[in-house]
């Protein structure tokens, strides 16, 4: 059996499987490090006071969620994405917060986005070009639905750095590849994202990286962890005893606070001329 990254074949899981990818998307926005990675772009978006603002691949909605709630937002947002199961929580997560007449979602392919051309001020893809079916297929329609002189944000991580201590160094290198490559269809695509924006005639305004590390205890990286373990046991990259073994290594070590666990995320603004 070989690696199929989740989200890309969203559609293809059972309910409980889906049910832990939305806990694992809601455990994330609920993580003082996603905040403060959404926030150090959202601080950096100029909108106009009616904006409207899409998402692609907006899972549970998180991000619009929180862009909603920032002072000063008085404008409308969308969410797409290709899972009902997503898209039906999102609606649920957003009506909860008193949000539902100001952020929508609709089941929708980012590679096909089923809006008219400059309909949007501000363009947002948050962690979903690494999953993508068709990165370049995605900034496309992105720059289409985009006004001239708005922006688009693509957020991701680069997930060769994505790394795990682990006392056998060997086996710990071996275990960072699977989950890199069981989680994520491109997981290098962050390197490529200079030219593939300039190739859909978007200039680049601003673009910075993030290391998340999580040293001692273990938030952000245990959700990870307890999402994406069993795809690597799923693909049998990798002995199952011996990943199970990692895995609760893991976990002692973030009870004893000896823990550690980082990767490196980018973030790129753009501009539609």
């Amino acid at each position: 059996m070989s690696a199929r990254d989740p989200h890309r074949f969203i559609n293809e899981l059972d309910e409980e499987a889906l049910s832990r990818l939305v806990a694992r998307l809601e455990s994330r926005a609920a993580d003082a490090v996603f905040a403060r990675l959404f926030e150090k772009y959202a601080d950096r978006l100029v909108l106009p006071e009616n904006a409207r603002v899409l998402e692609v691949g907006c899972g549970t909605g998180a991000p619009l969620r929180m862009l909603a709630r920032r002072p000063g937002f008085g404008g409308r947002a969308w969410g797409v994405d290709q899972s009902p199961y997503f898209v039906a929580a999102a609606s649920r997560l957003a009506g909860a917060e008193g949000l539902g007449e100001r952020v929508l979602f609709q089941v929708g392919d980012a590679h096909s986005l089923d809006f008219p051309a400059g309909a949007f001020d501000a363009v947002i893809a948050h962690t979903l070009i690494s999953h993508a079916a068709d990165p370049a297929g995605v900034l496309s329609e992105m720059a289409r639905v985009v006004r001239p002189g708005g922006t688009i944000v693509v957020f991701d991580g680069d997930y060769a750095s994505l790394t795990y201590a682990y006392r056998d160094r060997a086996f710990g290198q071996q275990m960072d590849r699977a989950l890199a490559t069981a989680t994520f269809n491109n997981p290098l695509v962050m390197r490529d994202l200079p030219g593939m924006l300039a190739e859909q005639g978007l200039v680049l305004a601003e673009a910075w990286g993030d290391v998340v590390a999580e040293i001692g205890k273990g938030s952000y990286f245990r959700s990870f962890a307890e999402t994406y373990v069993p795809y690597v046991k799923r693909s049998r990259m990798l002995p199952e005893e011996a990943v199970d073994q990692w895995y609760g290594d893991q976990l002692r070590a973030m009870e004893e606070g000896s823990f550690f666990a980082a990767c490196n995320y980018y973030t790129y603004l753009a501009r539609r001329p």
